[in-house]
Formats: structure tokens, sequence, C-alpha cells
């Protein structure tokens, strides 16, 4: 393992010292697991937040040439 130092807010340190004592484990245990929760849960809140990943349509059609150049025209309408 290596050896890291971090600084807490008092209030959050001692929260998280409480909640250690509570569950019988090292304040240090307790941060590793919190740590490596918040971690293997990040992909999925992404995935689930992301309009552009909930997104489940698919254009399936012609679109114009200068789609990618004039996007802003089309999105909102201000095209010359």
């Amino acid at each position: 393992m290596d050896r890291t130092t971090i600084m807490l807010p008092p209030e959050l340190k001692i929260r998280a010292s409480n909640q250690a004592r509570k569950m019988r484990i090292s304040l240090v245990q307790f941060i590793r697991e919190a740590l490596k929760k918040s971690l293997e849960g990040e992909n999925e809140r992404v995935a689930n937040d992301d309009s552009l990943f909930l997104d489940k349509a698919v254009f399936d059609g012609m679109a114009p040439e200068d789609l990618a150049s004039d996007h802003d025209g089309y999105l909102y309408g201000d095209r010359q």
C-alpha cells in the first residue's frame, strides 16, 4: 500500500471517526471502504445521469452536408 496524507475539515473527520467506531473498524479502513465504494459506482452514475447515454433515439435518415459546421443554425434557427 502507498501512504497518503489527506486534509479533512474537523467536522468531517469527527463524523467519519464516529462512524468507524460504530462499525468497529479503524478510521483508515473506513476511509478506504468509503472511497472504494464511491469509485465502484462512478461509471454507473455517469451513465445513469448523463442525458447523452439516456437518449436511446437513433437518427436513421438523410442529413444536410453542412450539419456539423452549421449545427447552431439548425438547432437555433439563425441560419442565413
